[in-house]
């Protein structure tokens, strides 16, 4: 059953030859020698275990399986897999090759990274006189993030925490630093997937990042570049090109006064600060309108407008055109 399981785990390696088309079996006497043994040349490929979303990501800490099989078993033979992180090799580890099903060999080994960044799997074999010289790359690079980020971590475990919240959309802060607006951007994330209305960047949360969650689902993609409000999880997302290019977290009409539901066009905007302390106002229909306000709470509660924290206004004014369509709705529950 193990070996069954395996042969399915490696399915996505390319095609590996047999022992049966090698190019000489173990023990081969050269042509024209009664005495010279050749020795085996075949091939290796690696495979790294995909954790979670359509990425390989998995948390700092987490353990990481490295499977590996060689074209031909050639017993007492041994294989040396070097893992590297930014560029610098953070563990080798020897494995013995076993024998594998028709007559291939196969190792496999476990690994649990230290820190954050792109994790990279090599393996080779040193030639010897049954077994030719033997290297290979996995296919996969696995993403490795930390377990938690919040004021006080390292630059290096902020950008893995900013680079995976910019690659769904969200306005991160500036790099390396859990500031205002990344907290903001984990604020965000965290109402899009349900969890608790906090900036916490905590275990749950890097574990729905490597998991592949947190993704604003578009609902109307016939509608261009546009934006989309889902009163639902109170977040704003400004789409262009059938893609999201940026979600902020908003406060939208308080139960006594509601947000107008429906399709709208910016109509007006007006930039700076009126009377009522709204900054940098688009309006999308009578006095309705997305604009920056001193106080955003994590709940409903505007007159009716869609309200963003001050420092996110000017970038939403700017983006938004007269004529820009806005699309305001109650989305599904999170699961």
């Amino acid at each position: 059953m193990r070996r069954t399981a395996l042969l399915l785990s490696l399915a996505i390696l390319a095609a590996i030859p047999s022992a049966a088309n090698a190019q000489q079996p173990v023990g081969a006497v050269a042509p024209g020698s009664s005495s010279q043994v050749v020795p085996v040349q075949t091939t290796l490929a690696l495979a790294v275990e995909r954790v979670g979303g359509k990425r390989a990501t998995v948390l700092v800490g987490d353990r990481v399986r490295v499977r590996g099989v060689v074209g031909a078993f050639v017993p007492g033979e041994v294989v040396t897999v070097r893992l590297f992180s930014g560029g610098r090799k953070q563990a080798a580890k020897r494995q013995a090759i076993m024998p594998g099903p028709d007559g291939t060999g196969i190792f496999e080994l476990s690994y649990r990274p230290v820190r954050s960044g792109k994790l990279v799997v090599r393996g080779a074999h040193e030639a010897t006189p049954a077994l030719g010289a033997l290297a290979a790359r996995a296919r996969t690079v696995v993403d490795v993030i930390p377990r938690s980020v919040k004021p006080g971590s390292t630059k290096r475990a902020v950008m893995a925490l900013q680079r995976r919240l910019a690659r769904l959309g969200y306005v991160v802060g500036d790099q390396g630093s859990f500031d205002g607006r990344t907290q903001r951007a984990v604020l965000a994330f965290r109402k899009l997937t349900g969890m608790r209305r906090t900036t916490e960047a905590s275990r749950p949360v890097m574990r729905a990042i490597a998991n592949g969650k947190g993704a604003f689902k578009i609902r109307r993609r016939d509608r261009g570049r546009h934006i989309e409000a889902d009163l639902t999880r109170q977040v704003i997302a400004l789409i262009e090109g059938g893609e999201v290019r940026r979600i902020y977290p908003i406060s939208s009409g308080a139960p006594s006064t509601p947000t107008v539901l429906g399709s709208f066009r910016v109509y007006l905007k007006t930039p700076g600060t009126n009377a009522k302390g709204m900054v940098h106002s688009a309006y999308f229909i009578r006095g309705y309108a997305t604009h920056g306000f001193s106080t955003v709470p994590i709940y409903p509660a505007s007159h009716g407008c869609l309200r963003v924290p001050v420092p996110d206004a000017v970038s939403l004014f700017n983006w938004i055109r007269i004529g820009t369509p806005v699309d305001v709705y109650y989305g599904p529950r999170p699961k």
